[in-house]
């Protein structure tokens, strides 16, 4: 979830800084020009103060040539010093005074335009905007008025690599501003994404505790946004109420089994006493004794399912060769009975399980191995390592089960059309599962080549408290 919120909020961030950065940017660069524009402005009224009172170059009035000299001295130190080429025209193009000597009137379109602008007695308007990978001039006309009329035009033409340099360093303070507040915002990003998050992950991790049969788990209450923490209630009262009803299921099923078990066994044991009277070999009566002891068995796996269910783990390091090696020889009498071979590969590992758990399990799964290999094969009980678990693989050389059959296999009283007749209640595997799951262990089921059934076991080797 995370994945999917975090980026969402980091792009909302950065529509924000980018709307915010882009205005102020363009802000910097025109502040930028529009303080060089006024500089020009203000040079040129002060040489069109200057100019005002020059008349033509042919004057013979002294007066008029000093001015005239004082004004190409000032223009003149004005271009050694900043650079920039600035005249006094005439009307008719011609300069009165120009720096450098011989500069002329721009003859492009802004200087053309900016001439023309200042000969109809006003101020040239702004020249557009030059941005910094632009290599454009600042032209700014003004008008030289005398007794109402214009006489000339003062033009100022600035490069403008300073300018753009000075807007380039604003835009990188801006960026750097817009960088340090993204990485600020990504900060602020995670930290609320993990505190909207952290009541969700939490109702996850108690949600899985609970599907897998830790019905104890419950979210703390505290933390996160109100509906959360409100759906963090709601779950804690389902939870409670879930488990009441369980309680309740197993109560009523390990009650059911215990209250039945007395009157079936009296059953049984009139069966016994009406057999003894009757012929010897009698199919009704050996039908009956058969099907008693079948509901027996059903009666048991009932009670030790109810049980398995209710118990706690007693989980502790367990030595799993050591455990397998001993349900194999417990087990090894039975399969020479039935003249299975019942080997072991074992290994020393170590797990943490409940042993009496683990050793139930196992003991169903080599039972109903033994159930369904043919007399002459073999049946074989492996013990590894597997990451993070250990495993006991037990495999046989039966008929095997179908994909569809694969699916079912270990769901309660579920057992294969084609083995109705096998003795069983169809609980063992799903005793085993409940009992492995109570320790975060897992029993999983998959074909044997060439045929047959593979069964695995696996519990954690790290302590779940650790």
């Amino acid at each position: 979830m995370r994945t999917r919120l975090l980026p969402l909020l980091i792009f909302l961030l950065a529509l924000v800084l980018m709307a915010l950065g882009f205005p102020l940017a363009i802000s910097v660069a025109s502040a930028q020009q529009q303080k060089v524009v006024v500089d020009r402005i203000d040079d040129t009224a002060r040489f069109a103060a200057l100019a005002q009172f020059v008349t033509a170059a042919d004057d013979k009035d002294t007066s008029s040539k000093e001015r005239l000299a004082t004004l190409e001295e000032e223009l003149a130190r004005y271009h050694e010093l900043y650079g920039i080429r600035a005249g006094v025209f005439f009307r008719n193009g011609i300069a009165m005074a120009s720096a450098p000597r011989g500069w002329g009137v721009p003859d492009d379109s802004k200087g053309g335009d900016a001439f023309q602008e200042a000969l109809a007695g006003r101020r040239s308007h702004d020249p557009p905007q030059v941005w910094p990978w632009q290599r454009g001039r600042l032209v700014v006309a003004s008008p030289v008025v005398r007794e109402g009329d214009v006489i000339a035009v003062v033009v100022t033409d600035s490069p403008t690599g300073h300018m753009r340099s000075r807007v380039l360093r604003g835009w990188l303070l801006i960026a750097a501003g817009e960088v340090a507040a993204m990485l600020l915002a990504v900060g602020a990003a995670f930290r609320l994404t993990s505190w909207v998050l952290r009541p969700v992950r939490v109702l996850d991790a108690a949600t899985h505790d609970i599907a897998t049969g830790r019905m104890k788990s419950r979210v703390a209450v505290a933390g996160g946004p109100p509906e959360l923490r409100r759906l963090a209630r709601s779950f804690n009262e389902m939870a409670d109420n879930v488990e009441d009803v369980l309680d309740q299921q197993r109560a009523f099923v390990a009650d059911a089994s215990h209250q039945l078990r007395n009157p079936l066994s009296a059953l049984l044991l009139r069966i016994e006493l009406l057999a003894l009277e009757l012929p010897e070999g009698n199919e009704e009566i050996a039908s009956v004794r058969a099907e008693g002891k079948r509901l027996a068995q059903v009666l048991d796996d009932l009670l030790g399912l109810a049980l398995a269910e209710h118990t706690e783990a007693d989980l502790r390091l367990t030595d799993i060769g050591a455990l397998a090696g001993e349900r194999v020889e417990a087990w090894r009498p039975l399969a020479e009975d039935k003249g299975v071979r019942l080997t072991e590969r074992r290994a020393a590992v170590t797990a943490w399980a409940d042993p009496v758990a683990l050793s139930s399990a196992l003991d169903a799964v080599i039972d109903n191995a033994l159930k369904f290999t043919p007399e002459g094969e073999e049946v074989t009980v492996a013990v590894a390592a597997d990451g993070d678990y250990s495993k006991i693989t037990v495999t046989d050389l039966g008929p095997g089960l179908t994909d569809d059959e694969l699916s079912r296999i270990g769901d309660r009283f579920w057992r294969s059309g084609r083995h109705q007749n096998v003795k069983g209640s169809g609980l063992g595997l799903s005793i085993s599962r409940t009992l492995l799951a109570a320790g975060d262990g897992t029993i999983t089921y998959a074909h044997h080549e060439p045929h047959g059934l593979r069964v695995t076991l696996r519990v954690p080797r790290t302590s779940p408290t650790g």
